[in-house]
């Protein structure tokens, strides 16, 4: 009877350790959400805005301003007269910003001028002066910039870290203190689960602060086409003559050959009917005409009779 009280009470406890640790949790994550929001050296992993010119001291009764996060991408076209040079020029311009290349496709097209479209990633403190430089390679063909602010996707992020860091920090705790081997397998389940979505949130803040730190520049180069060129025109002479001479034979043979091919069927027709007509018909009317049928000799006959 007492090991079943004694059980009782341990479920019981287990129970109320559960429910205090989603209170502590939410308490502690709304602390932590609020240090991340209002606070801008909060250990967010992104860059607080910088003071104001001059030094000017923050008024102390005024709410803290909160970091903006932005994602700046752009999109050039430029045709210049050397491509391989633009790209080389394009390289020195975001290595001296302290940026990198990303990836870069180049190809030649009918032999006759290149083509390269490189996409860049440059600080977002040197976006506006790479831009400028990278549009001046050569003719401006096209731009098109875009700025989209992520703020509340990163305070989002860095709260819902912050309450599942304390999550897991407090199923840590409760696994220190079980006993009972059904209670620990339990609390692992548990932890698992809210390890990976901890990890899964971490992943998130990593790819919004590399997009919010670096902007993104697509640069589009491409070399004039060349004209083709016009063979001169000296007049026809004596090869031109002969070679159309040759050509308009070549081309009546051609119709003649065609002609005669398609009367070749018509043309043994005719020839089978009148070889029927000279060697069997015509010889049969003609000793027809000589010879008289005996039925007529006899009837001729009788009548003069």
């Amino acid at each position: 009877m007492r090991a079943r009280h004694h059980r009782f009470a341990a479920v019981l406890l287990l129970t109320a350790s559960l429910a205090l640790a989603g209170c502590g949790a939410s308490g502690e994550s709304s602390g932590a959400a609020q240090k991340a929001v209002g606070s801008p050296d909060a250990d967010s992993g992104y860059a607080a805005d910088k003071p104001a010119a001059g030094g000017a001291k923050a008024n102390p009764s005024a709410p803290p301003k909160q970091p903006q996060h932005v994602i700046r991408t752009a999109e050039l076209s430029v045709e210049v007269e050397d491509a391989t040079a633009a790209l080389t020029k394009a390289r020195a311009v975001v290595g001296d910003a302290g940026g990198h290349v990303e990836n870069e496709t180049t190809e030649r097209v009918d032999d006759d001028h290149v083509t390269s479209r490189i996409v860049l990633r440059v600080p977002q403190s040197a976006y506006d002066s790479a831009l400028k430089e990278l549009a001046g390679t050569g003719k401006l063909l096209s731009r098109k910039a875009d700025a989209k602010d992520v703020t509340d996707q990163v305070v989002d992020v860095e709260s819902r870290i912050a309450t599942q860091r304390a999550s897991v920090a407090r199923v840590r705790e409760l696994m220190d203190r079980a006993t009972k081997l059904s209670d620990v397998v339990t609390l692992e389940a548990q932890l698992s689960g809210r390890q990976a979505d901890l990890e899964s949130l971490l992943a998130q803040q990593a790819a919004l602060k590399d997009r919010t730190s670096m902007a993104t520049i697509t640069l589009n180069l491409s070399e004039p086409e060349k004209p083709a060129e016009e063979p001169a025109d000296d007049g026809p002479g004596f090869g031109d003559a002969l070679s159309g001479g040759w050509n308009a034979l070549v081309t009546t043979a051609k119709w003649v050959g065609i002609v005669l091919l398609a009367v070749a069927p018509w043309a043994v027709v005719f020839l089978v009917a009148y070889a029927v007509w000279r060697w069997l018909v015509r010889p049969w009317m003609a000793r027809r005409t000589t010879f008289p049928d005996v039925t007529d000799v006899t009837e001729s006959d009788t009548t003069s009779s």
